[in-house]
């Protein structure tokens, strides 16, 4: 990847921004225009993230693509370098830019059935989806920050407006968790912009800085907590279960697809990337959390009769063994830790696509009212299928491959942890084989004899997320080529 290709990931979030801006341009009554213009920057961004991830070389620089725009520089306590737009990516980052890119294709065509006030909804998705790429891609301390929280704030409104159920309890609670985590964050930002002393949020001075080991050791926990709450970090994740049951289709899709891994890339970048000393202190910590979090989830997930409350204490789950491998500090605990986000990714956002598919026609999600259903809807349970048993690990799918370097890592850190690892994965399998079994199977009910397929723009998008499933089971070595050595090369006190 070259210079030049630094304008791809400019592109990347000034995409999104700019069909905001047309959108707001269009007039609402133009239904026909507003769903070309979605489908034309759904499809951009989506072949703009397989260009960056086709291109980034996993040979050489690890920091690839840089391109700098200087905006402020020598005002007030602003070094030489002072605030400017620097975009670049690592393996890390351009994977994490490929999901993004497939999560928002699929979203925004299931989006097509919103019909209340549909440019209002298209207009905060895409706002949405730039804080999430200009978050992964920005190599400024500040612009992250502020892409970061651009990425949280319209999901208060998307839920709010157009979520169902719960919708503004979940909207409130998602908020106010996420608001109180980004306190946390912007301390810690400014307290390494102060500890450096150079007037730079240059991410890469960042790196490059030995910052004082007890000055780590306080600020790392502010980082951890406060990404972490975004990610599903155990005990800051009761937001997430009833913000994936109150939100639309598209929002619960990127939600736990992608918004949950941005927590996760801050801890990585912010804080084993910047303060690896203080990451190393508190890896058992984050190890302890992490495998709370597996198995907190996979019980609670246990309890559930909702299908999204399942799905959704299922990504606590998930995500607890993100953090797990994280905490493992060797490479292949953490080269699972970030194919797990990238797997949980496309699998979470097919899930929530299908739920909404049925639930769109049904108005209900209560798992003991279904039974039979694959004689109804058999594309639907076909697709459902293959997420679930990607979610329960099955060989040959991305949770397979994900879950084995978590295990790995695990077992060569905390050998009690891997073993619990695996339990959790039982327990994954149990619930959802239970699930499967009463959904699918058995009787069918006549009260659902009314429900139809799910639409053709459900079944391209379960189409392009079940393919990335497949893609990633089968042939990981695209996604391990660029992840290994940016891990190896970036993150100190990583071993082998």
């Amino acid at each position: 990847m070259t210079e030049s290709d630094g304008y791809v990931l400019l592109a990347l979030f000034l995409v999104p921004l700019g069909s905001a801006l047309l959108l707001m341009l269009t007039p609402s009554r133009e239904r026909t225009a507003i769903i070309g213009l979605t489908a034309l920057a759904s499809l951009a961004m989506f072949v703009l993230s397989v260009y960056a991830f086709v291109r980034y070389s996993f040979v050489g620089e690890q920091f690839q693509g840089v391109l700098t725009f200087g905006w402020m520089q020598n005002v007030g306590l602003l070094g030489e370098h002072g605030l400017q737009l620097k975009v670049g990516v690592d393996g890390i980052a351009v994977s994490m830019v490929l999901l993004t890119g497939i999560v928002i294709l699929a979203g925004t065509w299931v989006s097509w059935k919103v019909t209340d006030r549909t440019k209002d909804f298209f207009i905060l998705l895409y706002v949405l989806v730039a804080g999430v790429y200009g978050t992964f891609v920005m190599l400024d301390l500040f612009f992250w920050f502020f892409l970061y929280e651009l990425a949280v704030l319209p999901m208060y409104l998307l839920i709010a407006v157009w979520g169902s159920t719960r919708k503004e309890y979940g909207a409130m609670k998602l908020m106010m968790m996420l608001v109180a985590g980004s306190i946390l964050i912007f301390t810690a930002i400014f307290a390494m912009f102060v500890e450096l002393g150079t007037g730079s949020f240059d991410m890469t001075e960042y790196f490059a800085a030995s910052f004082d080991p007890t000055f780590q050791k306080i600020f790392f926990p502010m980082v951890a907590v406060g990404c972490g709450t975004l990610g599903g970090l155990f005990p800051f994740h009761p937001w997430s279960p009833d913000g994936h049951a109150a939100a639309p289709t598209a929002v619960s899709m990127l939600h736990a697809g992608v918004l949950m891994k941005l927590g996760a890339f801050g801890v990585i970048r912010l804080g084993f990337q910047m303060m690896p000393e203080g990451g190393a202190f508190w890896a058992p910590a984050l190890i302890l959390l992490g495998i709370t979090a597996a198995l907190y989830g996979a019980i609670s997930a246990l309890r559930q009769t909702d299908l999204k409350l399942l799905t959704g204490f299922s990504s606590v789950s998930h995500m607890g063994y993100v953090f797990l491998g994280l905490g493992t500090l060797n490479v292949i605990g953490w080269n699972g830790a970030v194919l797990q986000m990238f797997a949980h990714g496309v699998m979470t956002a097919l899930f929530f696509l299908l739920i909404g598919g049925m639930y769109d026609q049904s108005h209900d999600r209560e798992i003991p009212n279904f039974s039979g259903m694959a004689r109804q809807m058999p594309v639907w349970a076909i697709f459902f299928v293959i997420a679930g048993l990607a979610s329960l690990g099955l060989p040959g799918l991305s949770g397979f491959v994900a879950e084995l370097h978590i295990f790995i890592g695990a077992f060569r850190a905390y050998p009690v942890v891997g073993g619990l690892a695996v339990l959790t994965a039982a327990i994954t399998a149990t619930y959802l084989l239970r699930m499967f079994s009463s959904v699918f199977f058995g009787e069918f009910s006549t009260r659902w004899s009314a429900l139809k397929e799910i639409t053709w723009p459900e079944r391209a998008g379960a189409t392009v997320l079940a393919g990335s499933i497949v893609v990633l089971g089968l042939w990981p070595s695209p996604w391990i080529d660029r992840i290994a050595p940016t891990i190896i090369h970036t993150i100190p006190g990583v071993t082998l």
